[in-house]
């Protein structure tokens, strides 16, 4: 009421006073939030050690600096020997495997020569200190060598059966899911890095690999079929094949994955009871072999002593 009641000029007057206090309010501000950052860079260069690039390589362990570095340098120079072929089929079993200990093919193949090489001389060595055998010595050198050039080899099929195993085990999930974030409205990729952030799985990682491949520019077709080749998986590629069938034929995506997710459901199901049935199987072997020697040394272990002088009895009563 009081600022109706004024003229024209003082209320000119009035809100131009304040919006040079406001001006002069906001560049104060900015003005300290400047002088603080730069206190706090002359603290940081005051206080903080100034480290040359010498002394951040000495920081390091020896192992880091000199011996690993070397190590590298001899397993590539091993690896180029290997034929192109075993390279490449090497790189898919890798990729597969989730790429561990970020080897290449090169690397593996380097270590497994390294590897043959010194449990070889290990083995071979003990062998020939205990018996001063050179010939058997020399047996178990070429043994050890190959036990340690094949063990890498049999880690990393391991290593791949374990993760193609788990990636099918969450693809059921992973799809109910991708169908829900299609529903709600998101778009196939979203719905994709939705999945690789909700989970850190084998799975997850790899349909995040897929985002990121799109996002640089590959088509999606191209990089769902890298997917399969990375995987292996069989029900990978039915997936992707679902995907790419209903692109091309101009069928809603979510429809098709509504009805894919059921299946995959099903078969879930249907490899669980199928595990179930090999339970008993696989009990068979621990039981005949483990157990029942266990359960019949606590049964006939008290008996046995007077089982053994029956018998004795009875062979000297034989005469």
């Amino acid at each position: 009421m009081v600022l109706m009641q004024l003229d024209p000029v003082g209320l000119s007057w009035i809100v131009a006073a304040l919006v040079a206090v406001s001006v002069v309010f906001f560049l104060t501000s900015v003005r300290a939030r400047r002088l603080d950052a730069q206190a706090v860079d002359a603290r940081v260069r005051l206080y903080a050690p100034k480290r040359t690039l010498e002394e951040l390589e000495l920081s390091e362990p020896f192992f880091q600096r000199a011996i690993k570095p070397l190590l590298q340098k001899i397993v590539r120079i091993v690896g180029r020997l290997a034929p192109q072929r075993n390279i490449e089929d090497l790189e898919r079993d890798l990729a597969r495997a989730g790429r561990p200990l970020d080897l290449t093919a090169i690397d593996f193949l380097g270590g497994r020569l390294l590897v043959a090489l010194s449990v070889g001389l290990v083995i071979g060595g003990v062998v020939f200190l205990f018996k001063s055998s050179p010939r058997l010595a020399l047996f178990f050198t070429l043994v050890g060598g190959l036990v340690g050039f094949y063990a890498p080899r049999v880690w990393l099929w391991r290593r791949i059966a374990r993760r193609q195993s788990d990636i099918e085990r969450a693809l059921p999930d992973a799809l109910d899911m991708l169908v829900v974030c299609l529903d709600a409205g998101l778009g196939f990729d979203l719905a994709l890095l939705k999945i690789a952030q909700r989970w850190r799985h084998g799975l997850a990682l790899e349909l995040d690999q897929v985002v990121y491949e799109i996002r640089a520019g590959k088509p999606r077709a191209e990089a769902l079929q890298d997917l399969v080749k990375r995987t292996g998986v069989e029900d990978i590629a039915t997936f992707v094949a679902v995907i790419l069938q209903a692109e091309e034929l101009g069928v809603s995506v979510a429809k098709a994955l509504h009805i894919h997710a059921g299946q995959m459901r099903i078969l879930r199901r249907y490899r669980a009871e199928e595990r179930a049935r090999q339970a008993a199987i696989k009990m068979l072997f621990p039981l005949v072999f483990m157990i029942f020697p266990a359960l019949l040394a606590v049964i006939l272990g008290p008996a046995l002593p007077q089982l053994l002088s029956v018998l004795g009895g009875l062979g000297g009563a034989a005469p």
